[in-house]
């Protein structure tokens, strides 16, 4: 069956196709590079070699505009960052850092003379900065952070500084060595003349942190935040200032400015607007994140599923002894075949969704200003969700093929542990996943209302009742055949077969229809009920803002992978697609069948009957294991581990 790599493959890569063969032979070309028998400092000095070698390659430049000294090919660029995860996950982390973040805050906040002194830099790896947004005190909640950058009308400079322990920037990726320069968020402080100095909100300012001798500039204090649970190659620090001073110029402008005199302007009159406005444009951290998250769960998969595809255990009752003794292959068990083959069918899944994703991002960001606010709302949304649902399967993945190798799958040499500990940390990088699936289902109970941005408990809860008739879901467009499929089944209404597609899209549409409107019903009741406190209202239904969100995504991510099944055309080859699409869609149904009985979308009998489809979609797909981890395209030496020698 080897015939069926190549399309699957091609099905899998889908407009990336060019992006993902020369990410491979990049690849291939590096070598392995994750070695956690090394020290600290060796690790961390690998991956700085690794950086500094890449930005040799097409990666990093195909992230930047060609008028800014790239290639203007962002969904090459987030492909690229992606597949460096097969040789080290720090590797993609740090370049990620560098290029995507600290690079992207230039390249998306600041203006010509920003992009003119520093982006060539930033490319070729001459100015490595680190990207200084979390605090102590505050990760998630941004929009509190405490640095201050005050504008000293008579020097003309920006004091940049720490007010408090809880003001110092922690976690910062490059900010414990390599970093010679930091892109440091921080509340604006500035007063035109005549006016006090007023906080004008959060705004990103370049701040020199080293000299070429990798000592501490006045007024910066850094420090390491030394070993971590994974990712030893990144050298997360943490900084402190005191009263650090930097040229009016180093305010990256692009959506805000201080004139000499202190008078401050902006294109955008909302502070919440021009907030997300802002961190809008660095949306391609959690795109980076949900790709990655995704290359690591089908690194994992390739291992373990090539493993129990060798590793025989346990003889059948009354087997003749043959050359195996008569022993059983791991991947012949049910119960072996149930931990990794509905996991590998979410990543196919997964892999397509990301594809769209990308390719929305690319279209919104090259179309600048005159990109929908409307579609940029969903993508960041969307983001968020893929961004945290990818995440959590890698972790849940990972962990289950490390147990299904065993105690080989604990050995070091054998990836799995590292895949582990390193990808631990995204969940909560780029935003914790409980408070970005909270974010997706407060984007859908609000239908993306620019109102609602930035508004407390007590706003969001008003606009969402007094919107509660028109609140409705607003789907992501899908292509045409999906969206037929889902609305005929919708329209038969009989008990629901669970291998056709269309009751599979109407069962997850119907659940976030059905999780989204009782949502907006229980918010509307907790506020007309008589002393109701808004908050306590919101804060009683986060567990019914992260299950929309989760379904949400869900359904996304089906519709996607249907559509891009629906697009193949060789039969045997879809067929074998339609079976992995169904083990994903009808796997998604049995981990919520508690939801679909209590809210008789389903029978008991009809439930029950969704655990033996599982079973039995395992069963198909399990003569072609082999070819669904190969399709992948890891490169061969990337999966050269010990218990596969």
């Amino acid at each position: 069956m080897a015939d069926l790599v190549a399309p699957l493959r091609a099905a899998l890569d889908g407009p990336y196709a060019d992006a993902r063969a020369s990410a491979r032979r990049l690849l291939t070309e590096t070598g392995t590079l994750t070695d956690p028998t090394l020290s600290l400092d060796e690790q961390r000095s690998r991956t700085r070699d690794a950086v500094l070698a890449l930005a040799s390659s097409d990666v990093p430049a195909a992230g930047f505009a060609k008028a800014h000294g790239g290639t203007g090919d962002i969904g090459a660029s987030l492909v690229g960052f992606e597949m460096l995860v097969y040789a080290d996950v720090s590797l993609m982390v740090k370049a990620g850092v560098q290029w995507g973040l600290f690079g992207g805050a230039i390249e998306n906040l600041g203006t010509a003379r920003h992009h003119n002194e520093h982006l060539a830099d930033v490319i070729s790896g001459d100015l490595l900065g680190c990207f200084a947004m979390t605090e102590t005190g505050h990760g998630s909640d941004v929009q509190s952070i405490e640095t201050t950058a005050t504008y000293d009308v008579a020097s003309g400079e920006i004091v940049v500084h720490s007010p408090s322990p809880s003001a110092r920037k922690d976690y910062i990726g490059g900010a414990a060595h390599d970093a010679t320069m930091a892109a440091v968020f921080a509340q604006l402080v500035t007063g035109g003349p005549g006016e006090e100095p007023t906080s004008r909100g959060v705004h990103c300012v370049l701040v020199p942190i080293r000299d070429a001798d990798g000592r501490d500039l006045p007024g910066v204090t850094t420090s390491d935040c030394g070993v971590k649970g994974g990712l030893n190659g990144v050298d997360n620090g943490r900084i402190v200032f005191d009263q650090v001073r930097v040229p009016r110029s180093n305010l990256l402008d692009q959506y805000a400015t201080v004139a000499e005199d202190g008078t401050y302007t902006s294109p955008i009159d909302n502070p919440n607007r021009r907030f997300f406005t802002m961190l809008g444009t660095l949306i391609r951290g959690r795109v980076s994140i949900a790709g990655a998250s995704g290359a690591a769960s089908r690194q994992a998969l390739a291992i373990a599923v090539r493993y129990a595809l060798k590793r025989r255990q346990f003889a059948a009752p009354g087997a003749a002894a043959d050359e195996d003794g008569g022993e059983i292959l791991l991947m012949d068990y049910r119960t072996h075949q149930r931990r990794l083959l509905p996991a590998l069918a979410r990543s196919y899944a997964l892999q397509t969704a990301q594809n769209e994703l990308v390719t929305t991002l690319a279209r919104i960001q090259e179309a600048g200003a005159d990109a929908d606010p409307r579609e940029q709302r969903e993508l960041e949304a969307l983001a968020a969700g893929l961004k945290a649902y990818a995440s959590w399967h890698a972790s849940a993945t990972i962990q289950q093929c490390r147990e299904a190798c065993g105690g080989a799958g604990y050995l070091a040499a054998n990836r799995l542990t590292t895949l582990k500990a390193d990808t631990d940390v995204f969940t909560t990088f780029e935003g914790d996943n409980t408070v970005l699936m909270q974010l997706v289902g407060k984007e859908l109970l609000t239908g993306y209302a620019d109102e609602v941005r930035g508004l407390d408990p007590v706003g969001m809860v008003s606009f969402a009742v007094s919107n509660a008739a028109e609140v409705v879901l607003e789907r992501t467009a899908v292509a045409p055949l999906v969206a037929r499929l889902r609305d005929a089944a919708r329209r038969e209404g009989d008990e629901p077969d669970l291998l056709d597609r269309g009751t599979q899209l109407a069962l997850l549409t119907d659940r976030e229809e059905h999780l989204l409107e009782t949502l907006a019903r229980r918010m509307q009741a907790a506020r007309k009920a008589s002393g109701a406190d808004a908050f306590a209202a919101v804060n009683s239904a986060q567990d019914h803002l992260v299950h929309l969100g989760r379904a949400h995504v869900e359904r996304v991510v089906l519709e996607a992978f249907a559509a891009a099944v629906a697009e193949v055309e060789d039969d045997t080859v879809r067929t074998v697609l339609d079976a992995v699409c169904d083990l994903y869609a009808v796997s998604v149904v049995e981990d919520d069948k508690a939801w679909f009985l209590e809210h008789r979308r389903l029978s008991v009998g009809r439930a029950k009957n969704a655990t033996v489809v599982v079973n039995e979609l395992c069963e198909r797909l399990r003569p072609y294991a082999a070819d669904l981890v190969d399709a992948f395209g890891i490169p061969e030496h990337l999966l050269d581990v010990e218990m596969l020698g």
